[in-house]
């Protein structure tokens, strides 16, 4: 699918993931986010809690350190504990250092202040960012992310990293949203390929994909247009319709 749309790539880092422990589902969530808001999300990577691995991946994601992609969103690796080594990484990989930033150290000192709790060198990790970065406002549990290059750096925690999400989407430009239309066919993907096929290339700036399935009642295929131009995927659909003997 060809589109104007800015480009983006999702970078999972944890070792809990790659090791089955934990279910991921913030790239899942973000993919949507992004394709509902402008962005053409074109990687998805997961890799270990490795410092040269983070680094190696954001050199080749981001572009302003002559990688891929418009924007690299981050989940993982920047919590209190020795193995969360995100940031040390980012730092690297922008040939910069940490600090700690002192918004960062009033938000979290207020925060933990109402909690009763002890703002302690551990819990001050959170506060260390690149210099040169830009904070992402973490409304759940005020320890921030950040943004350096066209990087953006959040937690992994599911409903922390959904809140840095929402509070960095909005500051950056985006593109046209995504739409799609779906036609859920009682036949297998052999059936419908050479239709498909041959609208897929008559509407080569839009995406055409199938996805077979299989319920109680037997096999299917669910046959899906996407694109930017709402106009252009109807019309596709309304063709790949009449191919298939489809009404409406």
């Amino acid at each position: 699918m060809l589109s104007d749309n800015p480009s983006a790539g999702i970078l999972v880092i944890g070792d809990e993931i790659l090791s089955g422990r934990t279910r991921e589902g913030n790239a899942h969530y973000l993919a949507g986010v992004l394709a509902a808001t402008g962005f053409d999300l074109r990687e998805i990577r997961v890799i270990p809690d490795d410092h040269a691995t983070i680094v190696a991946a954001l050199q080749a994601m981001d572009r302003t350190l002559g990688g891929t992609w418009d924007h690299v969103f981050t989940s993982g690796g920047i919590g209190p504990t020795h193995d969360d080594i995100t940031a040390d990484a980012v730092a690297e990989a922008f040939g910069t250092v940490l600090e700690i930033h002192p918004d960062a150290r009033e938000a979290m000192a207020a925060r933990y202040a109402s909690l009763g709790i002890e703002l302690n060198d551990n819990r001050l990790r959170m506060a260390r960012v690149p210099v040169g970065a830009r904070l992402i406002v973490n409304s759940v549990s005020a320890a921030p992310g950040f943004s350096i290059g066209v990087t953006h750096v959040m937690a992994g925690v599911p409903n922390v990293f959904r809140a840095m999400v929402e509070a960095v989407l909005p500051t950056l430009q985006a593109g046209r949203p995504q739409v799609s239309e779906t036609l859920e066919m009682r036949r297998g993907e052999s059936d419908v390929a050479a239709d498909l096929g041959e609208v897929a290339e008559a509407y080569s700036d839009l995406s055409l994909g199938s996805y077979p399935f299989h319920d109680e009642d037997g096999w299917g295929t669910n046959l899906v247009v996407r694109g930017v131009d709402a106009a252009r995927v109807s019309a596709a659909m309304a063709e790949l319709k009449s191919r298939l003997g489809v009404a409406g």
